[in-house]
């Protein structure tokens, strides 16, 4: 079973996040038509990804950027809180990467910043996604109705969290 690390964004990895913007369905439901190519390079020089209300790491197995974790601020109320999100290569998935990744990234998130909520959402028709969040110490909070608009139509969207005092999983098991 591949073991996941995660690691800053580097030079070479932006060809890889051009190809997320422009190449159709190479992240599955999350496609939302073509995207700015350049805006991966416009941003990284500026922070290298690792800004104060959000970011994102490369997933990496054996050398091998297989994708990206990101994160960015929310707000409610007074509360700030970080909603993550992940994308991998398809060739990366269902082999346990993704929910140890996003457990990394949460106890990264946890361990740098005051943050007491991590939240991430999902379609409803994407199990894989729920199980990777349940397996990374994700709870189902509920439905968000109507909440994202993709393929011609308003659609419901799945909502998840862990909070500091949660249980974390064994990124190794």
């Amino acid at each position: 079973m591949p073991v996941p690390a995660l690691r800053p964004v580097t030079e070479p990895d932006l060809a890889l996040f051009r190809r997320f913007a422009t190449e159709p369905w190479l992240v599955g439901l999350d496609w939302h038509g073509f995207r700015d190519p350049g805006a991966a390079t416009r941003r990284f020089p500026v922070d290298g990804y690792l800004g104060e209300d959000g970011g994102r790491l490369i997933v990496e197995v054996e050398d091998t950027a297989t994708g990206s974790v990101s994160w960015d601020s929310r707000s409610h109320g007074r509360g700030r809180y970080w909603e993550i999100g992940i994308v991998l290569l398809p060739e990366w998935r269902g082999q346990g990467i993704g929910w140890r990744a996003q457990a990394m990234l949460c106890d990264y998130l946890f361990l740098h910043t005051p943050a007491e909520r991590i939240q991430a959402g999902t379609h409803p028709e994407n199990h894989a996604e729920q199980r990777s969040l349940v397996k990374a110490g994700f709870q189902h909070e509920g439905v968000l109705r109507a909440v994202e608009w993709r393929a011609g139509q308003w659609r419901d969207g799945y909502l998840y969290s862990r909070l500091r005092s949660d249980p974390a999983p064994d990124p190794a098991a």
